[in-house]
């Protein structure tokens, strides 16, 4: 019997990960209360009961419109789902009551029959998670990918056994609430600072993310990078064999860069993979990504030739210095990923083009000097556009920089200020939230409208 049965379980977001958490948790027997801020018309249409078809009517209820505290009355676990902060007044007033919050990724890392390979870090993760999971399906074994991304891991849970991969990136969102668990193979590629709107300040944020190693036991693998000192910092959570991955230097354990070659080390010596050309991403900061993924894959137990095959062929995600089309000589980028100036930074630095950056969105009280700096020597054109727009303006005093209201203005703009050669690149730096739902919706409306030039 399913830990869950019988269990009243109410679920704040009626997202994917929380929809997915509460077709599995009715399914196993829980009584399920799913809440939204959102009003029914919004999220389901007229008829509410259509989103439930299929599921016990008497295991399944939704409270939309409101998160009401009368939802605790009867509640024996809280899942949070990804937007829901932990500050939100309903989830502060359950841990005062004393009931345990959860989300989807806790929910199946519980029940997860293999071991868990977790990847988190500031940039980085959705393409490290997305090539391990390359790796492993060239080795021939059934390989799940999902967590933060794709299909909510959770969906899938019965179809998965004890010999299949499972890699799973998780945000910090996620792990801020992962109190007694970890993965069994973990990763931290970088922390840099990032969602400080959500989290406040950079030792809460890296709290969250030290949750992924943190309860770890001996025969766990923790991966970071020696190269970045907010993932190496965590190094004294380790508890298990700890391997590192770098640009600079060998590691006497994990993955490294010497002679222009991707090498392996371990307790049995060192071997060349490949060479550092047959990474078909662009960027310093992907061959790390593919260093971590090698680390990781290893780990698992995935052979040294299926890792070089995931290198040579995987070709990235979308919305990640996605190359969307070439007209008239001119290539435009779709980087909408870039919700931090740092990644927008290390975008700038996988072109040697002259580029004409759009950049803009929404702030997450981010710093913005260091990218302000970069963007004036590095940069032949400025568009900047939404809320972001005037902030950023004021910090690029001398810079030739073009203000206008929406993405699709910039665009027509960039084809504008053009020449061939050039690169137009969306590396916006802000979030997408003042104008779309995510980055990656905003990504697809670049891609239109690129498409349509």
């Amino acid at each position: 019997m399913d830990a869950l049965n019988g269990k009243r379980l109410v679920i704040l977001g009626m997202a994917r990960q929380g929809t997915a958490l509460a077709r599995f948790a009715v399914g196993v027997g829980a009584y399920v209360t799913i809440s939204d801020l959102r009003p029914a018309a919004a999220l389901l249409g007229p008829d509410a009961s259509a989103w439930a078809a299929g599921l016990p009517a008497d295991r399944l209820r939704f409270v939309l419109g409101e998160h009401p505290l009368s939802l605790l009355d009867d509640c024996d676990l809280l899942a949070i789902s990804g937007g829901v902060s932990i500050d939100a007044p309903l989830v502060v007033e359950a841990q005062r009551r004393g009931i345990p919050l959860t989300n989807d990724s806790i929910e199946f890392a519980r029940r997860a029959p293999a071991p868990l390979v977790g990847i988190t870090g500031s940039a980085g993760k959705t393409t490290t998670t997305a090539l391990v999971g390359r790796m492993g399906q060239m080795s021939g074994r059934r390989t799940w990918v999902g967590g933060n991304i794709g299909r909510p891991l959770i969906s899938d849970l019965a179809e998965m056994s004890a010999g299949d991969l499972i890699i799973m990136e998780l945000s910090s969102f996620q792990l801020e609430i992962w109190e007694d668990l970890s993965p069994a193979i973990a990763a931290v590629l970088n922390i840099t600072p990032n969602h400080l709107d959500r989290h406040k300040t950079m030792d809460h944020y890296t709290a969250a993310k030290a949750n992924i190693l943190r309860h770890q036991g001996p025969e766990g693998v923790a991966v970071l990078s020696a190269d970045d000192p907010g993932a190496l910092g965590l190094r004294e959570e380790v508890r298990g064999r700890l391997r590192l991955f770098s640009r600079r230097s060998p590691v006497e354990d994990g993955a490294f860069v010497d002679g222009n070659r991707i090498w392996l080390c371990g307790p049995e010596g060192r071997r060349a993979l490949c060479a550092v050309s047959d990474i078909r991403l662009r960027g310093g900061h992907n061959v790390l990504n593919v260093l971590a993924a090698a680390a990781l894959a290893e780990a698992v137990g995935v052979p040294d030739e299926a890792i070089v095959e995931g290198i040579r062929t995987f070709a990235g995600v979308p919305h990640r210095l996605e190359t969307v089309r070439e007209l008239d000589g001119v290539k435009y980028i779709n980087d909408s990923i870039a919700t931090a100036p740092e990644r927008a930074l290390a975008a700038l630095a996988a072109y040697d083009e002259p580029i004409i950056l759009l950049a803009g969105g929404r702030d997450k009280n981010m710093v913005w000097d260091e990218w302000a700096r970069q963007v004036g020597q590095r940069v032949k054109r400025v568009v900047l556009f939404g809320e972001l727009a005037e902030p950023l303006a004021k910090r690029l005093r001398g810079v030739n920089v073009i203000r206008v209201e929406t993405l699709a203005e910039a665009v027509y703009v960039a084809q504008a200020e053009a020449a061939a050669g050039d690169i137009v690149l969306l590396s916006p730096g802000g979030t997408s939230f003042d104008s779309y739902s995510d980055f990656a919706e905003r990504g697809e409306h670049f891609r239109l409208l690129v498409g349509d030039l």
